[in-house]
């Protein structure tokens, strides 16, 4: 039972990473066909991140009223009708439309997964479950490609992409009856009070939040989340218009080509669960840093568009030990009492990052020029690199 649920939640944790690199890779044809300007993803991707943490911050009491398994399937079900709408939307303004119940959707099933899976299963699992969001997020380019090089258009792909995510949410509704034998595992257990896979602490933190950002290490901590995710979210949504744009790639080609950066977070991520067993969590953010500015600069440079490609494949890899390792180290960073707090500010500031600095590029982009997306990158990584060794120094002096 345990192998088959496992088996049926990196199912679904496939079809939550498909729509998340859709918007991007299909946005240069999509904007074409609808007249928009550059920046209007840039909108449509902060209505989405609004939606998920809506349904993030309400889905405690989802899961507390109906389970995991009912809130699962719903969900599934709300994005693959949000995806079937959108790919009959007659304007630009119903996708956006569409992008709440996308986010609603996404958001609770991120939620209601993972608590599952930090419930009922060895802490590994919680890894290589993100592995199998990399496939799915590396999927969505390769099917949009897939369209597009056939002379089909970002429509057929959102259509198919809505199908399988149906597909997934009726196999979820047909095992309700044996998520109930589990009861509704949707509640934390009470003897759990810190991130997952670590044990509660015995005395926990009374500190409220601006007790916590006292904590020495703690502001560029969250700094860096926010970095990160910005780093992450902006080549994902602006990677492929990059590549169209400026390096010559045709839009079919910079959809295909944009998968390579999913490629390197899911092989990077799978990876450092194995690297974990010989090398710190501190060499594997530095090094993660280090290979993201670097790959940011290569993206930079006006070089053949192999080099682009390149520069997105290290770019993921660079990307993917850098969350997993500072959620990781935080109990041992600033105290098991105080992690379950700091976890909950650090993931606020990641969703902060992912949902504006995006937006914030587009808007600058479409203003003045592609060219600067790869100088944000540079940036965001030179900041985080300054920010994570100012934690490791303010932790070594305790």
């Amino acid at each position: 039972m345990a192998t088959f649920f496992l088996v049926l939640i990196y199912i679904a944790f496939i079809s939550l990473g498909l729509p998340d690199s859709l918007l991007g890779t299909a946005w240069p044809v999509m904007r074409l066909e609808f007249g928009v300007s550059l920046d209007m993803a840039g909108i449509i991707a902060f209505i989405i991140s609004g939606g998920t943490i809506i349904s993030s911050l309400s889905s405690g009491w989802a899961l507390g009223r109906f389970g995991t398994g009912k809130v699962t399937a719903f969900s599934v079900l709300l994005t693959a009708a949000s995806l079937l709408g959108s790919s009959f939307g007659p304007s630009v303004w119903w996708i956006a439309l569409l992008a709440v119940p996308l986010g609603l959707g996404a958001g609770a099933v991120d939620t209601a997964l993972n608590n599952y899976v930090a419930l009922h299963y060895a802490a590994r699992h919680m890894s290589w479950l993100h592995c199998f969001w990399g496939f799915g997020a590396l999927g969505g380019p390769l099917i949009i490609g897939n369209f597009l090089r056939h002379g089909d258009n970002w429509r057929g792909a959102y259509f198919f992409i809505a199908m399988v995510q149906m597909g997934v949410g009726l196999l979820l509704l047909a095992s309700l009856p044996l998520w109930k034998r589990c009861g509704k595992s949707g509640t934390p257990a009470a003897s759990s009070g810190g991130a997952p896979g670590t044990a509660a602490p015995e005395r926990p933190s009374k500190a409220g939040g601006g007790g916590v950002l006292r904590i020495p290490g703690v502001v560029q901590a969250l700094i860096t989340f926010f970095l990160y995710c910005a780093t992450e979210y902006t080549v994902g949504l602006w990677g492929a218009s990059f590549l169209s744009e400026l390096r010559g790639f045709s839009k079919a080609a910079a959809a295909g080509a944009i998968s390579l950066y999913f490629i390197g977070i899911t092989a990077g991520r799978l990876l450092t669960g194995f690297l974990t067993l010989h090398f710190s969590g501190v060499l594997l953010i530095r090094t993660g840093l280090c290979i993201i500015t670097a790959g940011a600069v290569l993206l930079l440079l006006p070089l053949p568009g192999l080099f682009a490609l390149i520069a997105l494949l290290l770019i993921g890899l660079g990307c993917s030990p850098v969350f997993p390792s500072m959620i990781q180290l935080t109990p041992k960073r600033f105290g098991a009492e105080n992690s379950p707090r700091i976890i909950g500010l650090q993931m606020a500031c990641a969703y902060s990052g992912s949902t504006l600095m995006p937006l914030l590029a587009g808007f600058i982009v479409a203003r003045t020029t592609m060219k600067l997306v790869p100088v944000f990158l540079v940036c965001y990584g030179l900041a985080m690199l300054r920010m994570s060794e100012g934690i490791n120094r303010k932790v070594a002096q305790g």
